[in-house]
């Protein structure tokens, strides 16, 4: 099976020796993460993050479909991850790694678990119609910190999202073209992200957003999920080092900073995706038009 090239004990030894020298290879502070690049696709929901060398692409897409039997006032909320072999010699087409297993299960945790998509804002009839969303998640180049690269695109993108607008009578559901009526936005109860942290030499050496070849010689790792309000989402560990509380309740101080300041270069790359969509104010005219039929809607 394909598998990254492993470093030699002469490049892991000197690796840990900067590090023991408080020196990192690539020149940052322990707790720096790498440049964060991030754009949108011409289509809604479409997210592109570049963190250092590390790319990841997501796409959300929905359909109209039937509801879950035993969830009828929901819709469907998926997160599918393909990892390129482009990307990395270890990745294969149709056989997952144990770093894809791995992402998907930090992704799911990270916002299907922590409620973070309102999915009763997806239902449209209950037990009849709903939205069914789904968000393809590509791994395009792998430099280390995929967790933390994926997660950011994957809250841009569905903060970026539209869904179409409906109209429902009876039973009947009209679904409406971007060109006849605004899109919706998703419903978001809060904006989790997700913050890495990899120890070496015994614990005593702590890094954010660690590259791949940090990542090679890193004893254990710490994944802390969060929103910019401090509210903790989830805490993973991986590896055998043992890592006490106060160290722990230390990463989620730092992981609350990179979040809040992760949150505003979201906020601010939507805001400008949004003042170039809106030329010649077509979506405040589609906007008056939503809001002229909704009123025309009886009761």
């Amino acid at each position: 099976m394909p598998r990254e090239a492993e470093l030699s004990l002469n490049e892991r030894e000197f690796i840990l020796q900067a590090l023991r020298e408080n020196v990192r290879l690539d020149g940052r502070a322990f707790d720096d993460i790498r440049e964060l690049q991030l754009s949108f696709g011409d289509e809604y929901g479409v997210a592109d993050v570049r963190l250092g060398k590390t790319r990841v692409l997501v796409r959300i897409s929905a359909e109209v479909t039937t509801p879950f039997p035993d969830r009828k006032f929901d819709g469907i909320f998926t997160i599918s991850t393909e990892f390129s072999p482009m990307a990395s010699p270890a990745f294969e087409v149709g056989r997952p790694t144990e770093a894809e297993t791995l992402l998907s299960r930090l992704l799911e945790k990270a916002i299907r678990r922590s409620s973070a998509l309102d999915t009763e804002g997806l239902c449209i009839i209950a037990g009849l119609k709903c939205f069914a969303l789904r968000a393809d998640v590509h791994v395009l180049d792998h430099d280390g910190g995929l967790v933390d690269a994926a997660c950011i695109a994957l809250v841009a993108a569905l903060r970026h999202f539209r869904r179409p607008d409906v109209r429902v009578e009876g039973e009947n559901v009209t679904v409406y073209s971007v060109r006849e009526r605004e899109p919706v936005p998703l419903s978001l109860l809060h904006h989790p992200l997700c913050v890495t942290f990899s120890y070496f030499n015994g614990g005593e050496v702590v890094l954010v957003d660690a590259n791949l070849v940090e990542e090679q010689v890193r004893e254990a790792e710490v994944v802390v999920t969060m929103n910019r309000h401090g509210e903790v989402c989830q805490v993973a560990k991986y590896g055998g080092l043992p890592i006490d509380a106060l160290a722990l309740l230390n990463c989620t101080n730092v992981a609350l900073a990179k979040v809040q300041m992760l949150d505003k270069v979201i906020q601010q790359r939507l805001e400008e995706d949004a003042k170039r969509r809106d030329k010649g104010g077509l979506m405040a005219e589609l906007s008056a038009e939503n809001a002229r039929a909704n009123a025309a809607i009886p009761g």
